[in-house]
């Protein structure tokens, strides 16, 4: 079984500790048949508009402290803790970093990099006394770079977007000019549904398609039917989008390994870059173009001097405690 002791403590606007509450035993009697000790987590969880991570200090560390499925037991938000994911901040692999970065999904798999999960971690290390104006991550989708603002918020410096389809990876024909682009691309779904669609990678792979109405889609059919679709071998997430103005957008997104969720940086990332290059909107400049996500906005820009895209937008504690895994 599990039990979670939490001592909840009330956060202030610029993420500080107010006041204790009591603490409370809350006994979860899932069984955690894998494990034959009991094991004490001191854990911390953070939001990103919405979408929850459970972040775990293992810098003293190499390697995760928990399995992928210690891991995703932990998220169930029946049974665990709950969130969409469990985030290691662990040791720099070498002096070029500052730490490193490591996510399991709430159904264990472990994703190459989170947009929102590296806002809340760059949140997470600066609660933590690593008091650094940036850092630079070592993450299985490369180096990674968040910037602490003076209003609260992250930016952070996701690289260039990988454009080449086979590279994202995606079997669908290239049809962008000159170019190993897939941008609104004719897919059929194992449901026989067609679509246009695009193939972008942040360092993990996303379908990005366009719609006049979001509500128009039937999300928990479409949703998991292109996460899983054959033309992307290592599945996708899948982010649905309306054009709201030339600055504005509009998203709805299936992530992989995790479902719908109320928020997807990597997936603001690639949409935006996908509406520019689909002639849907023009770059913006350094105030990025808005993505509103279910769980609020963030503001994109695919900077042409570099060809990076930069992500700013918020990472906030909600509270802290200790999981006891028997």
């Amino acid at each position: 079984s599990m039990k979670c002791s939490l001592v909840i403590l009330g956060a202030s606007a610029v993420h500080g500790w107010s006041t204790y509450q009591p603490s409370r035993q809350i006994s979860l009697r899932r069984p955690f048949s894998s494990l034959s000790m009991s094991t004490n987590v001191e854990f911390a969880k953070y939001e990103g508009l919405g979408n929850d991570f459970i972040l775990i200090d293992d810098r003293d560390k190499e390697e995760p402290s928990l399995t992928s499925d210690q891991s995703a037991k932990l998220c169930d938000r029946n049974f665990g803790i709950g969130g969409d994911g469990v985030i290691f901040a662990l040791k720099a692999p070498s002096d070029d970093y500052s730490f490193k970065f490591r996510i399991y999904n709430s159904d264990g798999s472990e994703p190459e990099m989170c947009g929102n999960g590296i806002r809340c971690y760059a949140q997470f290390l600066k609660d933590l006394g690593a008091d650094a104006k940036s850092y630079r991550v070592d993450t299985l989708a490369g180096p990674i770079i968040p910037v602490m603002n003076d209003d609260g918020t992250i930016t952070v410096d996701m690289g260039p977007p990988i454009l080449s389809g086979p590279a994202v990876p995606c079997t669908l024909e290239p049809n962008l000019a000159d170019s190993n682009s897939i941008v609104e691309q004719t897919l059929t779904d194992k449901n026989g549904k067609e679509w246009k669609v695009s193939a972008i990678s942040m360092g993990n792979p996303h379908a990005i398609i366009f719609v006049d109405d979001l509500d128009s889609i039937d999300f928990e059919v479409d949703g998991p039917a292109l996460e899983g679709d054959v033309n992307f071998p290592a599945r996708t997430n899948v982010e649905f989008v309306q054009v709201m103005s030339p600055s504005h957008l509009k998203m709805k997104v299936w992530e992989r390994g995790a479902g719908p969720t109320l928020a997807c940086g990597t997936g603001a990332c690639a949409l935006t870059v996908a509406a520019i290059l689909a002639d849907k909107i023009p770059r913006s400049g350094e105030e990025g173009t808005r993505v509103t996500l279910p769980g609020g906005d963030l503001f994109i820009e695919w900077r042409e001097s570099d060809n990076k895209v930069y992500m700013k937008g918020p990472g906030t504690l909600a509270f802290k405690g200790t999981v006891t895994l028997d």
